[in-house]
């Protein structure tokens, strides 16, 4: 009988919630305060959007919208990123909504935690390492391969291939590597570069990596507005008729030699629109993480849902704008036949004579975008850390925060290694897969999350109210979901393992060191 008891308790304790009231008790420190344990409340709404739009402006911009148009949608790709864009509105509403009244570290973790318990919030805790951890590993390797290339452009020199590439890797013998086929990688050492870099800027102080990003996202945005001013009368209206790629639109082969046939259902008209949206969907990743720096803000309850929903937009109206120009200064048959960014690249060099230096800045951007991913992505997941180490659901080291900075500094550290470890000697084939299905995931139980709250607490104050979300709720959790469904099964095994791993951590050293059981 006691077993029983002790048994039905243990299990009422897995879906035990953290009060909201609670919650801003541990973080009632005002802007200004020296509380050794508080974060600084240092960054203003204009750092918060900047966040935003570094987070979600990378290579995506240039490889998904090239991927997209060629492959299934051609000029209406616009659509698809308005269809994408749509669907991320529909989780930031949910976000704006929960990091106005909860204005606390933690982002999508410290929702569950208040609404469906600690058992789902450390489910989504550590599933947010596979986006923020994840997803700085898979964008150094992209940063490394970006950097070595903008060294053989400007100055014919480049990288060794052991020290820019993982064991797993092997030369082809092509290109820059010319000549040396069969050579294996070491490790990737300029991934681990930048990432030092940044975890040492981060460690430094918030508003210090605030304003760096702020430098870095001036310099991508101009370059990205330079190429859509330039290219606008380069623009050949024949390119976009018909709008849509018609069902006997024919073939095209790619660099690889495949061929890819525009008579499947997917790689034409309006289920062509649809599948282009998933793949831009892609490029939207990122703007979540602004509301890991939540506690960091010097008004959470104004800016938070304005940093949110205004670098959100930003970057939809950019990604339009861009897809349109280049839909229209280069049939849409040329993106898929090229490859990612090299599309770009290619409709520049052959549709705007005498801007050829225009596309040098293409690797410069793509730079400059990674590197305001890296640094959003390290302090996202330092920060979802930071607050589950205050629950003691992980060790005190994610907490500790520096003397002089007041940033998790120990923390940074513990991530630097780890991402490294990833960055420096797995492919980003394998890390890269994981970042997208870990932040659907995140999506999903932010808009469920607001209708519970709504029913369990309709009386809390709520400086920003999702509108309509008895609509907008379901079906940004739905949207997601069905984006999660169509994922490959590769995804779902690496899913399940790392969530293994996960609540074998949890049942062995969380509930047992929770401070809500305590």
């Amino acid at each position: 009988m006691e077993s029983t008891k002790i048994a039905a308790h243990s299990k009422s304790q897995l879906w035990a919630k953290k009060s909201i009231s609670k919650l801003m008790a541990e973080t009632s420190a005002e802007p200004g305060s020296n509380q050794e344990s508080t974060l600084k409340r240092t960054l203003s709404s204009t750092n918060l959007i900047a966040l935003g739009i570094g987070a979600i402006i990378g290579a995506g911009l240039f490889v998904r919208t090239a991927a997209a148009a060629g492959g299934h949608a051609g000029p209406g790709v616009t659509i698809s990123f308005a269809i994408a864009a749509f669907a991320c509105a529909l989780a930031g509403l949910c976000y704006a909504e929960f990091a106005s009244m909860i204005p606390i570290a933690g982002s999508a973790y410290t929702y569950s935690y208040t609404t469906m318990g600690e058992f789902i919030a450390w489910i989504i805790g550590w599933d947010l390492v596979l986006e923020y951890a994840l997803g700085a590993a898979t964008v150094s390797i992209g940063w490394s391969q970006y950097l070595n290339a903008l060294f053989y452009d400007f100055f014919k020199f480049h990288i060794p291939y052991q020290w820019c590439h993982s064991p797993f890797q092997i030369s082809d013998g092509l290109g820059m590597y010319a000549g040396e086929a069969g050579v294996h990688g070491i490790i990737n050492l300029p991934a681990v570069f930048i990432l030092l870099m940044l975890s040492l800027l981060l460690i430094k102080g918030t508003q210090e990596s605030a304003t760096f990003n702020n430098i870095i996202v001036i310099v991508k945005v101009s370059i990205v507005l330079l190429i859509i001013a330039l290219a606008w009368k380069y623009i050949n209206p024949a390119n976009h008729v018909p709008y849509l790629i018609p069902a006997d639109a024919g073939t095209a082969t790619l660099s690889t030699g495949q061929v890819h046939d525009y008579a499947d259902p997917l790689n034409h008209g309006w289920l062509g629109v649809l599948r282009g949206a998933g793949i831009v969907f892609f490029a939207f990743i990122g703007f979540d993480a602004v509301s890991t720096a939540a506690q960091e803000a010097k008004n959470p309850q104004k800016d938070m849902p304005v940093g949110i929903l205004v670098s959100l937009a930003i970057c939809t109206a950019l990604y339009i704008l861009f897809s349109h120009v280049l839909t229209g200064i280069a049939p849409y048959k040329d993106f898929i036949a090229q490859g990612g960014e090299a599309s770009v690249v290619y409709a520049i060099n052959h549709y705007m004579p005498g801007h050829e230096w225009l596309a040098s800045l293409v690797t410069v951007a793509i730079l400059a975008g990674f590197s305001s991913v890296i640094l959003v992505m390290l302090l996202g997941q330092t920060r979802v850390f930071y607050t589950m180490s205050k629950d003691g659901l992980v060790p005190a080291v994610f907490s500790k925060l520096h003397p002089k900075y007041k940033t998790p500094y120990r923390s940074q550290w513990v991530f630097f290694v780890f991402v490294s470890l990833f960055a420096a000697f797995i492919p980003d084939s394998v890390v890269g897969d994981m970042t997208s299905i870990g932040t659907l995931f995140a999506f999903v139980l932010v808009c469920i999350g607001i209708m519970i709250l709504r029913k369990t607490d309709p009386n809390l104050p709520r400086p920003f109210k999702t509108p309509l979300y008895m609509i907008v709720c379901p079906l940004g959790a739905l949207v997601c979901l069905s984006m999660i469904l169509s994922l490959g099964w590769e995804n779902w095994t690496r899913l399940i393992v790392w969530m293994a791993i996960g609540l074998l951590i949890y049942f062995v050293y969380g509930r047992y060191h929770s401070k809500l059981r305590s």
